[in-house]
């Protein structure tokens, strides 16, 4: 029985544990039922062999698996609930949904890609990285909300956009606001860049050869959309629709909801499975505007409900010039989507087989339960809140890791 709590402590706080912050200045609290102390267990303990089996439970407590040491039990726990990924996703009640999870979480050996689809994930990340390179020597005083930081949203974009591809997903449609925008737009919409550039250089039309699809209504390049139809890597065509946004950061998270729907209407998409919607959100937003919650309640409303909306939240630590601390009352940005029983992935977003590990994962539980599910990339803005910012005069320890 104390194994079984010391097991259910980490599904249940090992997030608490896990190694988030790519900068390393956040300091948590580690909790006392993750000491092996707290249940009696000594040193002495470590190699004892135990059998855990718990009849209709899934991952560690399954009754299939095989006799382990304590110790082997121990770092298995440490690799799947406290690496570069922290889970929530206990305070879910339907015990299916946490079987699934803990089957795709608490594997017998830790999750490795191939060689090949490694290459292919880091071209993804070259391509997100250098674009930013290139737009900072080009246009060094020009606003841009850049990615740098960030940049493994790119990769974990379209590994999620293949994924749920693969499971029957024909069109997505997407909504984020200004901060690594042009990016998505450029290396995942796929909008023509010699069109991104020439908005730089103050044009508005359509590039030589380019129909009139980006020119949008003359508002600043970083507000505009645009729609493309991609290939995926595993050989399909999927429909991506970014929707144009103010500066009004999550104003656009009712639109996306509700294009979704309509889509969904339109081409009799009963089961709500060929059409998808993603929201692209920053920390001190989605805690801060009441239309983040607002939104996540309509998911579940049978006039207004899309099948589930993926959550991906840029969390670069601090908002406009605001730290956590002094932004929320909650440890998480995203503890407001635990309402809605939706689980969430906190990720470290320099390890990018993690970032793109939980946006397969998310993909797959949207196809599978039909309801939202949040990706929580912790990472980081190498410059100010645009480009001109000076960073440092109101996060200096945090600019002393950037730079």
């Amino acid at each position: 029985m104390r194994l079984l709590l010391l097991v259910r402590a980490y599904q249940v706080n090992g997030h608490m544990k896990a190694k988030l912050d790519p900068l390393g200045l956040e300091q948590r609290a580690i909790p006392d039922d993750l000491d092996l102390g707290f249940y009696g267990f000594t040193e002495a303990d470590l190699d004892r062999e135990f059998f855990l089996g718990v009849w209709r439970m899934s991952g560690f407590l399954s009754e299939n698996r095989p006799v382990q040491t304590l110790r082997d039990i121990l770092n298995r726990l440490e690799q799947a609930y406290c690496g570069n990924v922290g889970y929530e996703c206990m305070h879910i009640p339907d015990r299916d949904k946490c079987n699934w999870l803990r089957d795709k979480i608490e594997t017998v050996k830790p999750m490795e890609y191939s060689r090949e689809r490694r290459e292919v994930i880091l071209d993804r990340l070259i391509w997100s990285t250098e674009f930013e390179n290139f737009l900072a020597t080009k246009w060094t005083a020009a606003k841009r909300f850049g990615l740098e930081g960030g940049e493994t949203l790119i990769p974990g974009m379209k590994e999620m956009f293949d994924r749920a591809a693969d499971l029957g997903v024909e069109s997505i449609v997407i909504g984020m606001s200004h901060r690594g925008r042009l990016n998505v737009l450029g290396n995942v919409v796929r909008k023509p860049l010699r069109q991104i550039f020439s908005e730089f250089s103050g044009g508005t039309k359509p590039v030589d050869g380019e129909v009139g699809l980006y020119t949008g209504t003359g508002d600043v390049k970083y507000h505009l959309g645009t729609s493309y139809d991609r290939p995926t890597r595993g050989g399909k065509r999927i429909h991506l629709s970014l929707v144009a946004n103010p500066s009004h950061l999550e104003a656009v998270d009712p639109v996306v909801v509700g294009k979704t729907r309509a889509k969904q209407y339109y081409s009799n998409d009963t089961d709500r499975t060929k059409n998808m919607g993603v929201l692209i959100h920053g920390d001190g937003s989605f805690a801060g505007q009441g239309v983040v919650y607002e939104t996540l309640h309509l998911s579940a409303l049978p006039n207004y409900t899309t099948g589930g909306t993926i959550h991906i939240v840029i969390n670069n630590q601090v908002a406009f010039t605001t730290d956590p601390r002094s932004g929320r009352s909650s440890q998480y940005c995203t503890d407001v989507a635990k309402a809605l029983d939706a689980p969430i992935f906190h990720v470290n977003g320099d390890d990018m087989e993690a970032v793109v590990h939980v946006c397969e994962l998310a993909a797959e539980w949207r196809q599978t339960f039909h309801s939202d599910v949040v990706v929580d990339i912790v990472c980081y803005r190498r410059f100010g809140h645009n480009e001109i910012d000076e960073p440092s005069f109101t996060q200096p320890k945090m600019y002393l890791q950037t730079n």
